[in-house]
């Protein structure tokens, strides 16, 4: 599925449609170049699903943890500082992922062959206008 972005606003729209076709699925991975909007692009899936918390990067935390109003668990992952994948395993990565609980990962090409088999992905590109084509 292909969703043209032409502004924020329209990434709600996005997050309902990427997450009613995909109902059962709880972990994410987003590609996309340094600014094309994954952050902001999670920020709105967040929403969506009623976070209270203000969802920010996690870039120096490497992970960030929301809850919902009832309560879940909603995790942020942003992989750009990691050099191995075996850094992964030391933050607890298959703990989370494994979890059941929502999980969004931000530059996941870098523990590519630690992604379960059953990951969305979701890929952001930069429109010579501006604009942002979201594919999952």
């Amino acid at each position: 599925m292909t969703f043209t972005c032409q502004t924020v606003n329209d990434l709600s729209a996005a997050a309902k449609q990427l997450l009613s076709g995909y109902p059962a699925s709880r972990v994410f991975a987003f590609y996309g170049q340094m600014g094309a909007g994954k952050t902001t692009f999670i920020k709105a899936i967040c929403r969506q699903l009623g976070a209270n918390e203000i969802v920010q990067s996690p870039s120096f935390a490497i992970i960030n943890e929301y809850t919902t109003h009832s309560e879940e668990s909603l995790y942020h992952f942003d992989f750009y500082r990691i050099k191995r994948a075996e850094e992964a395993f030391d933050i607890g990565y298959e703990e989370y992922i494994y979890s059941g609980s929502y999980c969004f990962l931000e530059w996941p090409e870098l523990i590519e062959q630690l992604l379960p088999a059953d990951v969305i992905k979701v890929t952001i590109a930069v429109e010579p206008d501006g604009c942002r084509k979201i594919e999952f």
